[in-house]
């Protein structure tokens, strides 16, 4: 008999889950556990919180019985009641609470087990066998939530030729050479010329922005105002539209070019000063149309908010035309070269060469380009997905009952509108805001539509940091945006950045969290739900998904009052995304072969210009911007004044280096740069 362990990552708001052998010790201190139980070997859990004992509990099998022995000061409650030096029989279901951690248990029989610690900043595997992998060190260190088997069991990729999100797994055509070369891939630095041997395109530049997406764009429209030439910087990546990939996020998510975004009026990837805002932009459109009132009104938004009025927030399609006039200006396509990028290594002139491919119908094309100061932001590698939806879909190939927020999936809101149905929603973030409200319109057409909304536990009560706590009502955390806005350009920003990299992980489990932004129209959608009775919420563990006779999805979730089956015609993860560095096939392949360092939150431990400094290559620099960065210098990094600050950062270490082409923007020249942008003129 084995026991897995299912809890929630107190930062990261992602489930963990991990296998164990029994017996099994639990404790804060790995030195105070034993080696073995009863002359066997003893598999070692350790939770380092004050909270919880040295060596708090022991977890063994006596007589085919799972039994709990609790050894702590403070004590170990089961399914809510406290067992304080005692034993207890525990069975399949059963809720632990130690310390803080919230623990699920499931037993089962499976292979023998491992030792591991979860640390407050990375959890480190050890194999009890002392023998290395094939491909790991015998310790092997994973970002918060990464366990070694969950990466391809509950993500969904964006395939690597079209950027679209990819349910299924990508499977390349075998080429008849491969691509890169394997001499490419096993050097430390590359030769330039040898480049040129290949017969493939080789290509030079001062700058490289990886990517092609929002960040990059912030990045090249820095460069760019700060003086550098069009000619001297290339852009590589799959999308034509530099916000290509985030607008069929926000269109499959629900958020088409009427609804807002979560993002405030003076974040504007289209102007780096920030004025006019959106707000100021908005209006002005109004009173020229004739409504004042609206006008007024968000005006009166940004004066007041978040205490008099609600936060307000652009239409996307606003923003994605305001885009659009930049990337005119700054004469984008001129510098974007169309290509999926596979891997980058060190030249022996102190530059960086990047192998890519430009995917084709019929045959595949490939390059190189060479450049001295590469910006790589490839965005969020994965979408989440929840494993027990992941297993029900490969298992019965249903792909239209059980969908993604982040997949296409209008034909759900369809068929709902025509002939009603019961929707559950998993997940309760700002993706599940959208979600809900995008059923409540659906219900305007059919009054027929019943919203289950499942999730672990009750939501009693917010973060708190300081005096300061987030708002709760109905089981929503509320928060006007993903990170507190004293986080964006305020004391908890320099806090921060003046931080160790585990000080870091402490303020961001701090201030992160699961949350959604506190608009009135979302709090009484909820509202009217409750009291209609048309949205309901359950509390518990999802123990299975298994499809019914009449082919729909039915959920086994494990509550205080037992198991709960909920059938319904359709799904909705909306779980979020994944940002772990290792998930991306070009990180993973960096980590590995220049052993680029991760923070304890799990991202790239970058320094606070963002540079990799793992990578520098004499006057060489790479730098990382976007949501891979998440645990360095600033928290608010996948938002869009997040990505103009790294690019800021960024811009102003180049000129410190006396990158070519490239000069501080302050004074006068920062308003003559302001005046090019309001007339719409290049640089």
């Amino acid at each position: 008999m084995d026991i897995r362990l299912t809890w929630q990552d107190s930062v990261s708001q992602e489930e963990q889950q991990q296998d164990y052998a029994l017996p099994l010790a639990i404790g804060r201190d790995i030195g105070r556990i034993p080696d073995t139980y009863n002359d066997q070997s003893l598999t070692k859990v350790v939770f380092p919180h004050k909270q919880v004992s040295g060596h708090h509990a022991l977890i063994y099998l006596d007589d085919q019985q799972v039994v709990l022995e609790d050894i702590s000061t403070n004590g170990t409650k089961i399914n809510g009641e406290l067992y304080k030096q005692t034993s207890h029989v525990l069975n399949n279901g059963d809720v632990l609470q130690i310390g803080p951690f919230t623990i699920t248990v499931t037993l089962f029989t499976s292979p023998a087990g491992t030792e591991v610690i979860i640390d407050d900043g990375t959890q480190v595997i050890i194999k009890p066998t002392g023998k290395a992998d094939e491909s790991d060190d015998t310790a092997v260190h994973f970002s918060p939530g990464v366990s070694d088997s969950s990466a391809g069991d509950s993500t969904i990729y964006f395939h690597p030729e079209n950027d679209e999100p990819s349910a299924q797994p990508f499977t390349p055509e075998p080429l008849m050479t491969p691509f890169p070369p394997p001499e490419f891939m096993k050097a430390q630095l590359v030769d330039v010329q040898s480049l040129y041997a290949t017969g493939n395109r080789v290509e030079e530049k001062d700058y490289l922005a990886l990517g092609g997406g929002m960040g990059s764009f912030v990045w090249v429209d820095y460069l760019r105002i700060y003086g550098v030439k069009a000619d001297h910087i290339a852009v590589l990546g799959l999308e034509q539209k530099p916000y290509g990939r985030y607008q069929r996020l926000c269109q499959n998510s629900q958020i088409p070019p009427y609804e807002r975004l979560r993002s405030g009026s003076d974040s504007c990837p289209d102007n780096i000063w920030g004025w006019p805002g959106y707000a100021w932009r908005e209006a002005w459109r109004e009173i020229g149309s004739g409504q004042i009132i609206s006008a007024g009104k968000h005006l009166w938004q940004v004066f007041a908010e978040p205490v008099f009025a609600d936060t307000y927030t652009p239409k996307s399609g606003k923003v994605f035309e305001s885009v659009d006039r930049e990337a005119a200006r700054i004469g984008w396509s001129s510098m974007l070269r169309y290509g999926r990028i596979r891997a980058i290594r060190k030249t022996n002139d102190g530059r960086y060469a990047v192998a890519y491919s430009i995917p084709g119908e019929t045959q595949r094309t490939h390059g190189f380009m060479v450049g001295r100061y590469v910006q790589i932001a490839t965005g969020y590698p994965a979408i989440r997905f929840l494993p027990d939806l992941q297993k029900y879909r490969q298992e019965t190939g249903d792909y239209k009952s059980v969908v993604n927020a982040y997949e296409k999936h209008d034909h759900v809101y369809e068929q709902l509108e025509q002939r009603g149905g019961t929707v559950i929603l998993r997940g309760r973030g700002i993706v599940a805001s959208r979600i809900l409200q995008r059923l409540w319109e659906a219900r305007r057409k059919n009054p027929k539509i019943m919203v289950i909304h499942l999730t672990r536990k009750p939501v009693l009560e917010g973060y708190k940091y300081g005096p300061a706590r987030r708002k709760v009502e109905n089981h929503w955390e509320f928060q006007p945006y993903n990170w507190p806005k004293g986080t964006w350009g305020g004391d908890m920003r320099a806090k921060l950045e003046a931080s160790s990299p585990q000080q870091r992980y402490e303020l961001l489990k701090q201030w992160g969290g699961t949350t959604t932004a506190d608009r009135s129209d979302w709090r009484r959608i909820v509202q009217e739900g409750l009291d209609q009775g048309w949205y309901k919420v359950e509390f518990g563990q999802v123990e299975k998904v298994e499809r019914t006779p009449e082919g729909k999805p039915e959920s086994w979730l494990k509550t205080d009052r037992g198991v709960l089956k909920v059938e319904a015609d359709f799904i909705i993860d909306s779980t979020g995304l994944e940002a772990k560095p290792k998930d991306n096939p070009l990180f993973a392949d960096l980590i590995d072969h220049y052993g680029i360092a991760l923070s304890p939150y799990g991202g790239l431990n970058v320094a606070n210009d963002f540079e990799i400094r793992e990578m520098r290559n004499q006057k060489g620099r790479i730098y990382a911007s976007g949501i891979l960065t998440l645990g360095g210098p600033y928290a608010a990094i996948d938002t869009f004044l997040g990505l103009q600050y790294a690019a800021q950062r960024t811009a102003d270490a180049l000129v410190a280096a006396r990158a070519p082409g490239i000069r501080y923007l302050d004074g006068f020249g920062s308003l003559w740069q302001w005046i090019k942008w309001a007339a719409n003129r290049e640089p």
